[in-house]
């Protein structure tokens, strides 16, 4: 982590968790990362071994498995941890951090007994499929359904959805579904295995290569009424409600890639050297390092501020917005910059640098692309 001084943002408890953490991707991640690589697909053994370690939904209550540590600190040092070691497809932030949370905010007891404790032991994998092909981010213009089913006891859910990640490996998936005019939108709990629940294409991608998304499909699948989320009109509310901690969460990853990438870089061209000398002897080298290192440690300390601000229930849609436009272009440039001091050997795959460039391209897409992030800003600003 690059915080230039910044101390006291973490504490003793962290740093323990730190540690779990680290032995967890030193010893169980990093020596399976390259039959990941060669399958295209993280495999599931690592979820549960994640889950028996108390690494996923820390936050979640006691009584569902978790350490009732709710406090994104400790997310945050998770995805600070898999980002150094270059570790992009195993989907726990997605997991604990942005599905997770809308089973405890909005579940029922029974829900959350049901499917919070299987996602704590990492017995089940978790997506959320709100995309559909043709719709992008546009939660109002979804066109897959739900009606309710002939017995008056469930509903009946017809679509498509696209470029949901986890799409592979998920267990359970959060699946967004018109039921109504206008904004009645609802979230259903589908269970990987349920009839008419069907896996399309494996997509394949510029970057991410082992993190599944796919394509998934929905025909005439039964869900009943105690798997419907918050209410069967209230979907698009809780969309809203998460996508600040989504972005923010996108964002915390985007400065930990940043770092890693820059740590790296600094470490090559110590070693590497041209016309008898190492590059981090020339000038440019060294100037365009430490602004690299001033832009991301100003960056961490806006995402820290954001990441307490959730903590206290402050945090607002426009300031992860701008987390995530700041963080998002600035891990785009900072990955293009530092390729670009490996030379040719950073354009080989091979190469941490190549695959962190790859990956990082995404990033101003996901979760709502930086022009969406804009105009989310621009309303704040009253203009």
């Amino acid at each position: 982590m690059i915080r230039n001084g910044y101390n006291g943002y973490f504490d003793e408890a962290h740093e323990a968790y730190r540690t779990a953490w680290r032995g967890f991707v030193e010893h169980e991640v990093v020596p399976r990362q390259d039959g990941w690589a060669r399958e295209g697909i993280v495999g599931k053994d690592v979820w549960r071994l994640a889950g028996a370690r108390n690494l996923l939904c820390p936050w979640a209550d006691p009584a569902y498995g978790g350490l009732g540590l709710a406090d994104l600190r400790y997310e945050q040092i998770m995805i600070e941890e898999l980002a150094d070691a270059g570790e992009s497809g195993f989907a726990a932030p997605l997991h604990s951090c942005v599905v997770a949370p809308y089973l405890a905010e909005f579940g029922t007891e029974d829900q959350k007994t049901r499917h919070l404790t299987r996602a704590v032991s990492g017995e089940a994998v978790l997506a959320i499929a709100i995309t559909e092909p043709g719709t992008g981010s546009d939660v109002a213009a979804l066109r897959t359904h739900a009606v309710r089913a002939p017995d008056g006891d469930g509903w009946l859910l017809n679509g498509a959805k696209t470029f949901i990640s986890s799409g592979v490996n998920t267990d359970l998936v959060i699946v967004a579904a018109r039921t109504g005019e206008g904004h009645a939108i609802g979230l259903f709990l589908v269970a990987a295995g349920t009839p008419g629940f069907t896996l399309g294409r494996r997509l394949d991608k510029l970057g991410l290569r082992t993190w599944d998304t796919a394509e998934l499909f929905f025909d005439d699948v039964y869900v009943p009424d105690a798997d419907v989320l918050g209410g069967p009109d209230q979907g698009f509310a809780l969309l809203m409600r998460q996508f600040a901690l989504e972005r923010l969460v996108v964002a915390m990853g985007a400065v930990a890639e940043a770092g890693a990438a820059l740590r790296e870089t600094v470490a090559h061209t110590k070693q590497r050297t041209a016309f008898g000398r190492p590059l981090a002897r020339f000038q440019d080298t060294r100037f365009r390092l430490a602004a690299m290192r001033a832009r991301i440690s100003s960056a961490q300390a806006f995402v820290d501020t954001c990441v307490l601000a959730h903590n206290q229930g402050t945090l607002t849609a426009d300031q992860a917005a701008e987390a995530k436009l700041v963080t998002t272009e600035l891990q785009g440039e900072v990955v293009d910059d530092c390729l670009q001091m490996f030379g040719g050997s950073g354009y080989l795959w091979e190469s941490p640098i190549c695959r962190r460039y790859a990956d990082a391209r995404v990033q101003r897409i996901y979760g709502g692309t930086s022009e969406i992030m804009k105009e989310i800003i621009s309303r704040a600003m009253d203009l």
